[in-house]
């Protein structure tokens, strides 16, 4: 299967313009989105820090499975993305 050129993802039910080779914490940050977690303890809100997962700041989950990182993950057209709170369960 081909992947287009242009196509979206879904954040939170919205519609999110993406590219072919980008990751979804690139199409979020493109989008000017700049939180997608917060944190267990204090809801502190998270989103792209070292981008190289490392940090683990950028956990979403993406169509029903939690704890994924968005700058490593590859955006797929039609992944419906969720804010992850805490652990995501």
């Amino acid at each position: 299967m081909t992947t287009p050129p242009q196509f979206e993802i879904y954040f939170d039910g919205e519609p999110i313009p993406c590219r072919d080779g980008w990751t979804i914490g690139a199409a979020l940050t493109a989008a000017g989105i700049r939180s997608w977690r917060t944190t267990r303890h204090r809801q502190r809100p998270r989103g792209l820090f070292c981008g190289i997962g490392v940090c683990f700041d950028c956990l979403v989950t993406v169509d029903g499975q939690p704890s994924l990182r968005a700058c490593l993950t590859p955006a797929r057209p039609g992944d419906e993305v969720r804010t992850q709170e805490g652990t995501g369960r």
